[in-house]
């Protein structure tokens, strides 16, 4: 299984590049993979991603800096922060969804739009066995 998710990935990055956004590397579509760190608190991602505290906070600072996204305070709570994602930010997800797209329909083309729905199916499953949640 990880064979198809390391190919999705590099298309992804390969998009992301030819689309103007060659400051992304690898470790940062772990933090803008759907749904996205948009409204979470970084210890919130940083669960969810299985990284280290300062190692999010590293990526969070280089897309922060690259204009992907900002932290702001939390109305919630004034000693801790939330992440917003910037125009930038939702103009690179919606690259990366598209390359996303690309796969799925290259899947439809070989095995047919039942098939790809029946795959969908099976890898939700597969979450609730597991016990994680799409977006996890």
């Amino acid at each position: 299984m990880r064979m198809p998710v390391d190919e999705i990935r590099r298309r992804m990055l390969t998009a992301l590049h030819e689309q103007g956004f060659d400051d992304l590397i690898p470790a940062h579509l772990i933090v803008l993979r759907w749904p996205g760190p948009d409204g979470l608190r970084p210890v919130e991602v940083a669960e969810q991603t299985g990284m280290s505290k300062q190692a999010l906070n590293y990526l969070l600072g280089q897309l922060e800096e690259t204009g992907y996204l900002e932290r702001v305070d939390d109305p919630d709570d004034r000693r801790s922060k939330r992440i917003r994602m910037t125009k930038r930010g939702w103009d690179a997800g919606k690259v990366m969804r598209a390359a996303v797209g690309e796969v799925e329909q290259e899947f439809v083309d070989a095995h047919g739009k039942k098939e790809l729905a029946n795959l969908l199916e099976l890898l939700t499953h597969l979450n609730v066995v597991l016990g994680t949640r799409p977006g996890d």
